[in-house]
Order: structure tokens, then sequence, then C-alpha cells
């Protein structure tokens, strides 16, 4: 019998470890932006078409590289990072495995042009599918740009599983965010379609939060700092007021690295315990710089997971340092939050002596004496403006003279008066025809009971309202006749550039369900109308839950329409606990069981059960 097992092809073994690292076009934008990086950039420049299905390049003006370091970039563990195992473990660069380009190279058609400072002439390399088609001198500037088209053109089924154009953008966008973020000293621009989408100049940490999710996030950022043995810690949380139904705005950076840690983000979370909305989550910008020894960032094929030595001492200083600065600003509540400032005592009294109250008491003052009111009493004293004339006391008999002639004279019965009591009665439901019929009744405030023919129906208010809502506005995105009131002032929203690109993608929707937008630049838009059953106080919280929905959920299909309606039907939508009056409670029953699909929520959760006299009768056997 012959061998079975044999060494794969290059270009097969290229493939399958380009699974791992590239996943989508963010991952290429990811790989080529660190190795830019690496290269000592100050400029990068990034452009992508069609959400980089189609194109992703990446250009800098770094160190670049001969020809010789060109072409061997592409082979695979091919890297100038690491020399030695003990390496892994003093790493300061971004890359370091050397198979990004050689994955990359394997599934798309690969384009780099370099040259260093020292050389007058450049190379060019063109790579189709593993293989090298070109490879000449070529005049270009000084650094690296590389162009990688048609991703996974060799791979139908992973270029079929690729999402659609807005949801492969949008991690596109997170990878930039996550690199940009922590380099603030390298400029960066990035085009989408030839549309400038982020232009970021050289600045610091602060400026470049602001830079990059808009002017307002300055005053929203609180500082942290902290340095231990450990760990130095800086950047910034977000005050709680600002925090969002979304993690988009949570960051972890260790040595210069994004990452993901469920476990230290809890110790931010338990941090702004007591501070924050309901279901919303603490926003930070956190810079961590820990000894590289501590920590393997090779467990992941992203690096976006790191594991830590020492994760309960990191736990326990981020924790502290983030409580310290909320204190230190006063961002939490003192302890007396009911404290009424203008009962604290002014500055100037702190070195002046008590005195003890005087009273002042007339003792020549006879309440019985004739003398006229007002004048026995000094005005000093503090009760003289409120003495009340007494009549003279001697003659109290005259009060009663023809007091009885009037009560025989006057009409009036006694027996005639009627007094104000409750009837009792000897019935212990009282009479058919007064006892007023109620068709539903309301328990804990959360569920409606309403009767039917076999039984009872036992309602949840808050989904069957919410499926109300939700058919009545698909319907009115489809039909186009929403109802639009208008404000005597308009609302003006910040938005990032993300979530202003978000908007755009909905703007119709939303103007089919009622709202009226007079104004929108790079950074805010202006609501001048809103839908009918929309209070102005919501409009900026339903556009903000909606914009985070959307950057939550991954819609490949473009139905933008049913997330918009599901989104404002959750916001909308009475809450459970909240009273309902005997007509509110009878118009949700009715308009619930005139929907298309009463039986479940848009979430698909159950809206009702049923009881039948059957089934009580089994109970009380």
């Amino acid at each position: 019998m012959s061998d079975i097992i044999q060494l794969l092809p290059d270009h097969v073994a290229n493939q399958i470890a380009a699974g791992e690292v590239v996943q989508r076009p963010a991952s290429v934008v990811k790989e080529l932006l660190e190795n830019a990086i690496d290269a000592k950039a100050t400029a990068i420049q990034l452009l992508i078409k069609d959400a980089g299905k189609t194109l992703v390049q990446v250009i800098d003006n770094g160190s670049g590289m001969s020809v010789t370091d060109a072409r061997l970039s592409f082979e695979r563990h091919a890297t100038s990072k690491i020399s030695s195992a003990e390496d892994l473990f003093q790493l300061n660069t971004k890359g370091f495995r050397g198979e990004a380009l050689a994955s990359i190279a394997a599934i798309a058609h690969v384009e780099m042009k370099t040259k260093r400072d020292v050389d007058e002439l450049g190379t060019i390399i063109k790579i189709e599918g593993s293989k090298i088609t070109e490879q000449e001198v070529v005049v270009t500037p000084e650094g690296t740009s590389i162009s990688v088209k048609n991703l996974f053109f060799n791979i139908p089924a992973r270029r079929n599983f690729l999402k659609s154009d807005q949801v492969e953008m949008r991690h596109v966008i997170d990878e930039f965010q996550r690199v940009a973020l922590v380099h603030p000293d390298i400029s960066f621009k990035l085009y989408n379609n030839g549309n400038d989408l982020f232009n970021l100049p050289a600045s610091n940490h602060r400026q470049r939060i602001v830079n990059v999710f808009g002017t307002k996030t300055n005053e929203k950022l609180v500082p942290v700092n902290e340095e231990t043995e450990i760990v130095n810690i800086t950047g910034f949380v977000l005050k709680p007021e600002f925090s969002k139904k979304s993690n988009k705005e949570q960051f972890f950076f260790v040595n210069d690295r994004f990452i993901k840690s469920s476990y230290l983000n809890h110790a931010i979370t338990s941090a702004f315990e007591g501070l924050l909305k309901d279901k919303a989550y603490p926003g930070y910008f956190l810079y961590l710089q820990v000894d590289p020894k501590t920590i393997d960032i090779n467990i992941h094929p992203t690096k976006t997971e790191i594991k830590f030595d020492n994760e309960h001492d990191l736990y326990a200083i981020i924790k502290s340092t983030i409580k310290h600065s909320l204190g230190q600003f006063q961002i939490a509540p003192v302890l007396d939050f009911q404290r009424d400032s203008s009962m604290d005592t002014p500055y100037e009294y702190k070195n002046k002596k008590i005195g003890s109250p005087t009273i002042e008491v007339d003792r020549s003052f006879n309440p019985f004496s004739d003398e006229k009111i007002g004048s026995r009493v000094p005005s000093s004293t503090p009760f003289s403006s409120v003495n009340i004339p007494k009549k003279n006391s001697d003659h109290w008999e005259s009060l009663y003279v023809g007091l009885e002639s009037k009560m025989t004279s006057d009409n009036t019965d006694a027996s005639m008066i009627e007094f104000e009591s409750e009837e009792v009665t000897g019935s212990f439901f009282g009479d058919a025809d007064i006892v007023q019929e109620h068709v539903t009744l309301q328990v804990q405030n959360k569920y409606i009971i309403s009767k039917i023919k076999s039984g009872v129906v036992v309602i949840h208010q808050h989904r069957a309202h919410e499926r109300i809502l939700f058919e009545e506005f698909l319907q009115h995105i489809t039909v186009n006749q929403a109802v639009s009131q208008q404000l005597l002032f308009p609302v003006v929203i910040s938005l990032t550039k993300d979530e202003l690109m978000y908007f755009k993608q909905i703007q119709d929707i939303l103007e089919n369900t009622g709202f009226v937008f007079s104004k929108t630049s790079d950074e805010e838009i202006e609501i001048s109308g809103i839908p009918a059953a929309i209070e102005d106080s919501k409009a900026s919280i339903i556009i903000h839950d909606l914009l985070s929905s959307m950057s939550n959920e991954a819609e490949d299909n473009g139905l933008y329409a049913n997330l918009v309606a599901k989104s404002m039907a959750k916001s909308i939508a009475i809450k459970s606990g909240k009273s309902l009056t005997s007509q509110e409670q009878e118009d949700i029953v009715n308009r619930l069981f005139a929907c298309k699909e009463p039986t479940v929520s848009p979430i698909n959760k159950s809206i009702f059960i049923t009881y039948s006299t059957s089934d009580f009768d089994k109970k009380l056997l």
C-alpha cells in the first residue's frame, strides 16, 4: 500500500493560512496599516473601493524596502521583526509572524511599489494568487504603496460569504479607528470610493479622539492617569451621562496594540456601578503599558487577545484607577446628594463668635385691657404686625340676645337636612344594573387580562404595544403616509462620522415615518419635525438608539426598514410598570388583535397566553 501523507504545495498552504489571517477586507486593512507603522511612517493613506472587495490600498512614507527585501516579504515566515523564539516575549512591533503578505497574495491581486531613501529607483512587484507576474524597477516616491485588488478572486465560496458593502465598510472603519487612536503622532487619511471620510492630522491622544468621534466628544472625556510597578495607565473615560446602549466606544490598548478583554472590561463596568443608565455601556479609551515579558500576544491569529501573567492585579488596579478619576473630577456623586448648598456656612463667618439669641418680652402687656391694640406692643417685637383686635368681654351675655327668636323664625327644618354618608347594602355584589362592567384588568402594571369566550387572555403590555407600533411604522414606511408634527424649537443631535454614515443610509426611511430633517452637516443633524406618536424629548434618544442598533446588528440584505421600525417601536412602546386606564387597556387589546401577527413581538417573543375555563377547573379540583 502506497504512502498517503504528502506535503502541500506552497500556494495551497498559503490559502489555508489566509483563512486564519484574512477573514474579510478589514483584515487586510489591519495588516497593511500595521506594516506601515512598523516601517516608521509619519503619514499613511488608506484608499477603499466597494468596501475593500475591489481595492484596498495603503500608501505610506516609511523606510521602504530594497529589491531583495521586497521579494522576500511575500514568502511565508519571512520577517524582520524577530530572529529567535525569545524575541516573541519582547515584541515592540505590530506584525511579526511573516504570514500577512504571503496570505494576502494567495487570495488576491497584489501590486507593491517600494523605495528606500538611499535608492534612486524603486521596485514594483505584481502577484496573482501567489504567482509573481512582474518584478522590475520603477520611479516611485520614498515609502511603500501596496494595492490589494479583487479579494478572494480564486476562492468564490469565501467571497460569497462576505456581507453587504455597508457591513464590510463598518468593519474597515473599526480597524482604521483602532490603529489611528493608538498612534496620534501619525497622520491618517481614509478615502471611501473617492470620498474623504477621515483626515486626521498628527496630534495628541485627546485631540485624536476628538477628531475621530467629533468635537462634542471633548466635553465628555475624563482623564485617567496612574503609574504602578505592574502597569502604567493613561487615557480617558466618558462621563456616565454620555453612556450609550452599544459598546462601540470601548477601546483597550496594551503596548500600542488594540485588544479585547471581557475580564478587564468588567473591571471598568464595576467602577461605574451606580452611575450608568439602565442597559448602558461605559465608554473608555485606555492605554496600558506593561512589561512585554508578562504578556503573550501570540495566542490568537488576529492578535486581538492577550494572555496576562497577573490579570487579578490588573483588574484591581484598573478598577481603583477609574474610581479615583471619577471622584477626582467630581463625576461620582457625594454621599449626601440631597444636600442643600444654601444651608452651608459662609466663609466670612469662619472666625466670628457665636452669640446667644435674645428674647424681648413686654411685661406690661394685658390682653384684657381697654387700651387700643397696637399701642401696647413695642415696634421691636416681631409679632407686632399680627395683633388681632378683641371685643370687650365684659358684656358677653349680649351676644346671645335674640338668638332664640331667630331660630324659631327660620323656615329650616332639621329633619330635612341630608348628611353625606356611605350607603350600606345587604347585597354581596350589589345590584347587577348598577355595577359597571370592566372588559380588561391590569395586573402589577405589566399584564393586561381580558376575557374571551373560552376563558381569559393574559397580554404582556410592552410587547403588545411594541408589535402595534412596529406594524404601524412599517406601513408608514411602505405607504409613505406618516403624520408629522412640527417642532417649535428644532432639535440638534451631534453624531460621529460613522454614525453619520449610518444615518445617511436610513434618512429616507426615517422621513417616511414622519421625521423632518432641516439640516445635516459633517457632525450634526437638525430635526424640525417628528412623528405624531413621539414626544419632543424622546427624539434624540430614538435616533441614538436606532444608530446603536445599526452598529450592533449586521443587515446583509439592506432591509433597513425592518430595523428602523423595530428600533423605534422598542423605544416608544410603553414600558412594564406603567399604570394604564381602562380605556388605554382596551385600546391596546383591540389594536393588538387587529395586527397581522399578534402572537409574537418584533423580536419573536410571545405576547400573550390564554387560559380556558377547563384550566381553572383542573386547578381547583
